[in-house]
């Protein structure tokens, strides 16, 4: 009898069980994906969102040297042997989970990503990483794409029991950086791990997911009434008084004015009587300054300009939306909302929007500034997203910071970015106008990375949870000694009340003249006296870093973005007169390219061959003989190809001398 007794309790704890727990899928994710309300709920089950990158592991602590180390390449949680074959491992973690984001980046693509799910021998996985992250081994764009040197994937790929990620053959590969965000689920949630077998019989699924990522709605201008809103003045643009959600909010604006009037004119937002949304329009859209032209999953921009949101708002009982116009100018608006019914939930949560700018903040050369917060919060719920917009007053890049992101309580970050770049989709500080559900650069004016740059990432699945606390910086670190504008919008979601530091100066920042068009700017580099402006960026690089032999003083003149036939001319003083060795320190690696030295237009010895399977220094090199009088002259660097394995067309010089003969 008590065995029969104690067998029915298990049966019924065991079915009970089952009948609770929540199931995930890859079918459950791709609906997940698309569902714009999903967001707007708690997570439950509920998870944790973590991030594996290659980032540098010589930073362990804010107080500690190495902070702001920037080695990240090639950095992995350990090497291990599988047979006869060395593997590289990129990620480890138990489940349940799902991973939700990659994005990668490297030289070249040669070598095999494995994914091993829930210990089994065989890789689930197993393909080219080019051709697995951003090409099409398992699907195209937009859930797989490469955007301006970036690639990336977001196909979710849930796990019930454990993920190995890892990469072979890394002496061919060389480097490569990565990111791989990663759902962990609560105990007791069922997960269905990935299968190529259950991935290909989803392929209608698959193929509808794409197609609604990057269909959007959009009205014509042609049927917008416009009204006008006086300098200095504020009003109410649209209201509900009953239950429900926001879910289209498309601003048209026209203005004098018109980038000025975009960041001057803030949008405001309370739901049941409480304000949480405070931004300037163009920021709240992802414009940053200027009418930048994109769409995404959650914010687009059209000509007209036709700004629009598809975020999903949940109220209780009332909403309203408020434009305040802060600048010395009248603007013309018009404003249309799509309010829908929604069940409120006890996991319902309100949308937030804020933004924060610092201006002129001042750089440190080839080094991390600081730790510049985008957001801190106290409260519960999920951040999906941001778009930071950049002046940069040099032609040097600027974005080598990376995303450090603490989520309840943490002291050391859960995510630990690459690069500012690799955290917003792209790679390589490539100025490219990209554009994705995920991740957009609708602006870079240039030339190079000079001027106004916008990056956004929106978080579908990759939205970060939060119980009690959240917060997010990211390094301000440039290559060259300058001053930088930066501004960020974030978009976030909070069960109830919920604080965050949303800054005291947000008008004063809000109603600043806006930098929309830089036309003058000279390249400055410590050390050198330029004659010309070559095409490319030029900066002093930081060569701390790189293992092996030593750069003079630790750094260089590094000169990207140039092509063939582009030439780089200095001022140079010789000390001595008549015929001596000109001799050169350069750096190698497998993006470095082809170069010919001159001096007064005179061609010095012959092509000289910058690649290397690796960063090394070349020691210094005798270029050829000079017969040159004491003084002033003018030294040429032109850019004549690349060796055929060679990724780019790179040069970088550590030191020069004029050597007697032997």
């Amino acid at each position: 009898m008590k065995r029969l007794i104690f067998l029915t309790i298990a049966l019924v704890l065991f079915f009970t069980a089952h009948l609770s727990a929540k199931d995930v899928s890859l079918e459950s994710l791709l609906k997940e994906m698309t569902d714009r309300a999903a967001i707007a709920e708690f997570p439950d089950p509920y998870y944790t969102c973590k991030q594996a990158s290659s980032y540098d592991r010589a930073s362990v602590a804010p107080d500690k040297p190495g902070w702001f180390a920037n080695g990240d390449a090639s950095q992995f949680v350990r090497d291990e042997m599988n047979g006869d074959r060395k593997e590289w491992v990129l990620m480890d973690a138990d489940g349940p989970g799902a991973i939700v984001r990659w994005w990668i980046t490297a030289p070249h693509y040669k070598v095999t990503f494995r994914i091993y799910i829930d210990g089994a021998d065989k890789p689930e996985i197993e393909a080219n990483i080019g051709e697995l992250i951003g090409g099409e081994f398992l699907v195209g764009a937009p859930l797989s794409e490469e955007t301006a040197r970036g690639r990336n994937l977001y196909l979710p790929i849930p796990f019930g029991k454990h993920i190995k990620v890892t990469v072979d053959d890394m002496p061919t590969q060389q480097n490569l950086y990565y990111q791989i965000n990663y759902r962990t689920y609560e105990p007791g949630t069922n997960v269905e791990s990935f299968s190529m077998a259950g991935f290909k019989r989803l392929a209608e699924l698959v193929e509808k997911t794409q197609k609604d990522l990057v269909w959007l709605e959009y009205y014509d201008e042609k049927m917008v009434e416009m009204r006008t809103l006086k300098a200095g003045q504020s009003q109410i643009v649209g209201s509900r008084n009953q239950q429900g959600a926001i879910v289209g909010l498309d601003v048209f604006m026209n203005a004098d004015d018109l980038p000025q009037a975009l960041r001057s004119t803030l949008l405001c937002i309370s739901f049941d009587g409480k304000e949480t949304v405070r931004c300037p329009v163009g920021d709240f859209f992802g414009s940053g300054v200027g009418v930048n032209c994109y769409k995404s999953w959650y914010t687009s921009v059209f000509n007209g300009p036709q700004m629009k949101s598809n975020f999903v708002m949940p109220f209780r009982s009332n909403a309203q939306i408020s434009l305040v116009n802060l600048s010395t100018q009248d603007i013309e608006y018009s404003v249309w909302t799509t309010i829908n019914p929604y069940d409120w939930t006890p996991n319902t949560m309100y949308f937030h929007c804020n933004w924060r700018q610092d201006r002129e903040i001042v750089t440190k050369a080839g080094d991390g500034t600081m730790d510049w917060n985008y957001i801190d919060i106290k409260g519960k719920g999920v951040f999906v997203g941001d778009s930071l917009s950049v002046v940069n007053r040099h032609n040097g890049w600027w974005g080598e910071g990376d995303e450090k992101i603490y989520v309840d309580g943490e002291t050391f970050p859960s995510h630990f970015g690459t690069g500012t770049e690799d955290y917003y989709g792209y790679a390589w500080c490539t100025p490219q106008f990209f554009e994705s559900p995920f991740h957009a650069q609708p602006r870079a004016e240039g030339p190079g990375n000079y001027g106004n740059t916008t990056n956004s990432r929106y978080r579908l699945l990759d939205g970060i949870p939060f119980t009690t606390d959240f917060r997010f910086d990211m390094e301000v670190w440039h290559w060259i000694a300058t001053k930088i504008d930066y501004s960020v919008a974030t978009y976030w979601y909070a069960v109830g009340d919920a604080t965050t530091n949303q800054p005291d100066n947000l008008v004063e920042e809000a109603k600043a003249k806006v930098s929309y068009k830089t036309t003058e700017f000279v390249v400055e580099l410590p050390g050198y006296d330029l004659v010309n402006q070559p095409n490319g960026q030029l900066s002093i690089q930081n060569m701390t870093n790189w293992r092996g032999s030593k750069w003079h003083n630790d750094k260089q003149l590094w000169w990207t973005g140039a092509r063939p036939g582009d030439e780089l001319k200095i001022k140079i003083q010789v000390e001595n007169s008549g015929r001596q060795k000109f001799v050169v320190g350069m750096t190698k690696a497998v993006d470095y390219g082809q170069v010919q030295f001159s001096i007064d237009g005179k061609d010095i010895g012959g092509i000289v061959d910058l690649y290397h399977d690796g960063v090394i220094h070349s020691g210094m090199v005798t270029i050829g003989t000079v017969d040159l009088p004491a003084g002033e002259h003018v030294l040429g660097v032109k850019i004549t190809g690349k060796n055929a394995q060679s990724t780019s067309f790179m040069f970088g010089m550590d030191k020069f001398e004029f050597r007697p003969l032997d």
